[in-house]
């Protein structure tokens, strides 16, 4: 990974919230970083927390999509011993110098914690991969010495809370960056450029470990199985209660994925990075056949059974699954119309590559059914989606 920073460009911006915008759109521009409104950013000026807004995309953000907020009140909040998700959203509101701005991002506690004037996160590929492989833990520690590494937990206030507790007393000058396991990077500085290129160099690092240990050769197979297309089109049309577009990917990465043993178990562990969930769900419905209807019988049963396990006042939303894998095929997506299967297919292409790649480390390793309901049931996701 190389820096993209052009210094030139940089010296024509006259503030910190232009230096802002231009390293953010730096980060939003390589997908490997951030996927469809994925990571986020932000900037101190005074005492005033920008923080990229709830709906923004960090590739195109300008200086409206961010969200100010005083600052003193989001470091007060993380200090609270629990906080609801409307109650977060309600103090996080009345904090903000404009109210028409876009409701800040849900990170927005956790930026303010963070000593430093620029603050930026991803959800890189290559250090997802390694966190999410079996040994994970242990080679993030081993590659991110300098680095505070955060098991698991949901984003958001308890994410904050968490971090808030895990760094009294914490030297943040010898602090290379945060590591959230299962969930991304963050890096900061003083400095726009010095805080951009600490991401760049850290993400290199994970991509130069996969590269010498989960290195991948990925043959272009012959696609040898004839999928009724029209009729799967049909059914999950029928299920979702809307003509659904397809995404048919029969790219030599999406051929190979569907190629591989025990199809059933293999492409149904999990999502890459937790958000991922409010567009893919958890798993695939899996076809070795043109059987359509009875595999999309036992898809919904499985999801009622997930859903009734771990439901308390939730709504359960539309049981038909978001995408499939076809052995021997490769991967058809169902969105609402175009745009929502290509950003579907997207996710997807980037959670098959490092599926593969974290076999190649030990076996790959999602966050757990429990992690992955509230994910998938919590309620400002939702709401991310709705818009």
């Amino acid at each position: 990974m190389k820096s993209l920073w052009d210094e030139v460009k940089a010296q024509e911006l006259q503030t910190d919230l232009a230096l802002r915008v231009y390293s953010s759109n730096l980060l939003g521009g390589d997908d490997t970083l951030v996927l469809h409104g994925g990571g986020n950013t932000s900037v101190k000026i005074d005492d005033i927390l920008y923080v990229k807004g709830s709906g923004w995309d960090l590739a195109s953000i300008k200086p409206e999509g961010f969200a100010p907020v005083k600052l003193q009140t989001l470091q007060e909040m993380a200090k609270l011993a629990t906080l609801s998700d409307t109650d977060m959203v309600t103090q996080q509101k009345a904090a903000m110098l404009d109210p028409s701005a876009p409701n800040p991002s849900v990170e927005a506690i956790l930026h303010a914690l963070i000593p430093y004037k620029f603050v930026d996160h991803t959800h890189a590929d290559a250090v997802i991969t390694i966190s999410n492989s079996k040994d994970g833990q242990k080679l993030i520690q081993e590659l991110y010495p300098s680095f505070l590494i955060v098991p698991y937990v949901m984003p958001g206030f308890i994410l904050a809370r968490k971090i808030y507790e895990m760094t009294q007393n914490f030297d943040w000058h010898s602090c290379g960056g945060i590591i959230l396991h299962h969930h991304g990077i963050f890096t900061f500085d003083d400095d726009a450029k010095i805080s951009y290129e600490k991401m760049i160099k850290a993400v290199s690092s994970a991509e130069e470990f996969l590269s010498t240990n989960a290195r991948l050769n990925i043959p272009d197979l012959h696609v040898s199985n004839k999928f009724d297309l029209k009729g799967l089109k049909e059914l999950i049309s029928k299920e979702k209660d809307y003509e659904v577009s397809l995404h048919v990917n029969t790219s030599p990465l999406a051929k190979f994925y569907a190629s591989q043993d025990d199809l059933e178990e293999f492409a149904t562990r999990g999502v890459l990075t937790p958000e991922h969930i409010i567009r893919t769900k958890r798993v695939p419905l899996i076809f070795k056949d043109n059987d359509i209807s009875s595999k999309l019988e036992k898809y919904k049963a499985h999801y009622k059974a997930y859903f009734s396990k771990f439901a308390k006042e939730e709504i359960c939303l539309n049981l038909a699954p978001n995408y499939a894998v076809v052995k021997d095929f490769g991967i058809i997506v169902f969105g609402k119309n175009e745009k929502e299967a290509n950003i579907i297919n997207d996710i997807i292409e980037h959670t098959m590559f490092a599926v593969l790649r974290a076999d190649k480390l030990g076996g790959y390793k999602s966050i757990s059914l429990k992690d992955s309901f509230d994910m998938e049931y919590w309620e400002l996701e939702q709401a991310k989606l709705r818009r």
